[in-house]
């Protein structure tokens, strides 16, 4: 089970953090599989712990034998064995720690891939309505704080544990009343750990709620900086920035003087049961129940406890943490995504139809972006979606291709709704990202099992084949960040090849060509017109010879459709299309270019 976070401020809905039972199962799900290798592990563990409990008796034999006033020669055997037992539980240790670790990577392997996958997921919406900051604070802080705690709290609180138990039993061994002595630190400890979680699990919820908030209104201020300057609201964003970031340094000073009271109250703890074994092993020397080398190893014990067990109460603190942010991630991972359509149609087919039905949305509770759209595309039909911006082409353009669901009416694909893989719909928009990386593997995202030929294939029909032979090791070239830099018309012939490669019967084009330069325009229009060839098709047109060669035009006005009709039939009717084309025609004409009026074949 998931809980809902709070809200981050109007409008937003944190995505959700799972409880307390749910995160357990989530743990023993990711462990799971490798039950083998936390069994060896544990074992290895328990032997490099048992083995060095053989250090106390031995130094309190060399005590009882100093005491004895026995020869220097009888101290050789029992020095010998403590470096034997050292020898073999640094081997063992760092065996052990080796194997707790390699789990802790696994399962935080499996955790990371579970994580994004659900991330990659989820409807845009969803996303959008979460705010990235949220997003953005679970991708980076939370899983920074579960890999620190797997790396160095979960190999380290193991070893204590196990320490703890065994010594002890240990104890116990040497005299039985050591170990109700040793045991009074533990009223002192639980209560110190009890107060700890309690006030710990919230307020380290509360930070991380308040970091992701903190993030949110980064981006929204920086991402926006040009209207916040444009409309002088400067002190606005100043003063949320500040009421934010205040709000998580408070919360993180008061996680620090939690943490000071916590130690403070550990050395109570450390005095108490050192002072009851100490005076425990006076009265049993005295006695006689006990020589002084026995009262010394219970000493040493006890006083071996203080390192576990501080580390493990310390632990504590990395561990809420982390299991703070290990609860937003499961969170994340079991929120419901749609489930994907069957894809029906194909290309070859001429793909489904698209129909839309009483459409309407809004970003914004009460401000809607579009008004019950009515639009039935048939299969293999192309659609040229034109109006001025704000119209809600784009809008139109997502809810067709998944990334929306409508906030009212119906979007149907060949019978089912669009999903949100990418199978039934493919989209590519003006914004193309070039991963980071071989060219091959860049391409291959749209069809992994693609061989070179097909690769090559995809990228002469956009009329990307002659600067992909000219890269220097072609396919293999690094392209992205850190690599070849693609221009953003060769940028989009990739996401055209890419397309091709995953060929989907139905394509939305939002805007796909816009950032070729006048030079690039006809080679990314015929490489449009490849990608689009056969397949049920909208374009959201920012050049108006794109809507010339479509089937049909579909002019958008204030979230509406005010005209539709073909490119002729739309000029000959003098409307709101004419309008746009006669402007068009005329900016171009002043700028020496001829205005394309025929129709393009596809």
């Amino acid at each position: 089970m998931t809980r809902p976070d709070q809200a981050a401020g109007p409008g937003r809905t944190l995505l959700p953090t799972a409880t307390a039972a749910r995160t357990r199962a989530a743990v023993r799900d990711l462990l799971r599989p490798s039950r083998g290798l936390a069994v060896a592990g544990l074992g290895v563990m328990v032997l490099a712990t048992a083995v060095g409990l053989l250090t106390q008796p031995l130094l309190g034999h060399i005590v009882d034998l100093v005491t004895r006033h026995r020869s220097a020669d009888a101290l050789t055997l029992p020095v010998l064995a403590l470096a034997g037992v050292a020898v073999v539980q640094g081997v063992t240790t760092s065996l052990g720690m080796s194997l707790v670790s390699r789990l802790g990577e696994t399962a935080l392997a499996r955790l990371r891939e579970r994580f994004v996958e659900r991330a990659l997921a989820l409807p845009l919406e969803r996303l959008e309505r979460a705010g990235s900051g949220d997003l953005n604070a679970r991708v980076t802080r939370d899983v920074s704080r579960v890999a620190d705690a797997v790396r160095t709290a979960l190999p380290e609180l193991a070893r204590s544990a196990l320490s703890i138990v065994l010594t002890l039993g240990a104890l116990a061994v040497l005299d039985w009343r050591f170990l109700p002595a040793a045991l009074l630190a533990v009223p002192v400890q639980a209560h110190t750990a009890r107060w700890y979680v309690r006030n710990a699990v919230p307020l380290y919820a509360r930070e991380r709620i308040a970091t992701g908030e903190q993030q949110q209104q980064l981006l929204d201020t920086i991402g926006g900086a040009r209207t916040v300057r444009a409309y002088r609201l400067q002190d606005g964003h100043g003063r949320r920035v500040a009421e934010r970031s205040r709000a998580a340094v408070e919360l993180t000073m008061r996680g620090v003087r939690l943490v000071l009271r916590f130690y403070s109250r550990l050395h109570i703890a450390e005095y108490v049961g050192l002072a009851a074994v100490l005076v425990t092993g006076f009265l049993l020397v005295r006695s006689g129940s006990a020589s002084v080398g026995t009262a010394t190893a219970a000493a040493l014990y006890f006083h071996s406890l203080f390192g576990p067990v501080n580390t493990a109460l310390v632990l504590l603190d990395d561990a809420q943490s982390a299991t703070a942010g290990l609860a937003r991630l499961v969170g994340v991972i079991d929120e419901p995504v749609p489930a994907p359509a069957d894809r029906p149609g194909s290309p070859a087919s001429g793909g489904p139809s698209v129909t839309l039905a009483g459409v309407s949305h809004a970003y914004v509770p009460g401000r809607p972006v579009l008004r019950g759209v009515d639009l039935r595309v048939r299969a293999g039909e192309r659609i040229a979606l034109v109006g001025t911006t704000g119209a809600g082409k784009t809008t139109l353009a997502k809810l067709v291709s998944g990334l929306h669901r409508p906030a009212a009416g119906r979007v149907d694909i060949g019978g089912a709704e669009p999903d949100e893989s990418g199978r039934l719909v493919g989209l590519v928009t003006q914004e193309v990202h070039v991963f980071a990386g071989p060219l091959a593997d860049d391409l291959r995202l749209a069809r992994p099992d693609a061989s070179d030929e097909e690769l090559w294939d995809a990228l002469a029909r956009v009329g990307a084949v002659g600067w992909a032979e000219a890269l220097p090791e072609g396919l293999g070239t690094v392209v992205g960040d850190g690599g070849h830099r693609l221009t953003a018309d060769r940028a989009q012939q990739l996401a055209l090849a890419r397309l091709l490669l995953a060929d989907p019967p139905v394509v939305v084009l939002d805007e796909a060509t816009a950032e070729a330069g006048s030079s690039g325009a006809r080679v990314l229009d015929e490489a449009a017109e490849e990608a689009l060839r056969g397949r049920t098709a909208l374009v959201v047109a920012h050049r108006l010879s794109q809507a010339a060669a479509a089937d049909r035009v579909v002019v958008l006005d204030a979230g509406r459709i005010v005209e539709e009709g073909t490119h002729d039939e739309l000029l000959t009717a003098r409307g709101r299309y004419a309008a746009l084309w006669r402007a068009w025609t005329g900016s171009r004409a002043a700028e020496g270019h001829p205005a394309g009026t025929s129709r393009a074949p596809h």
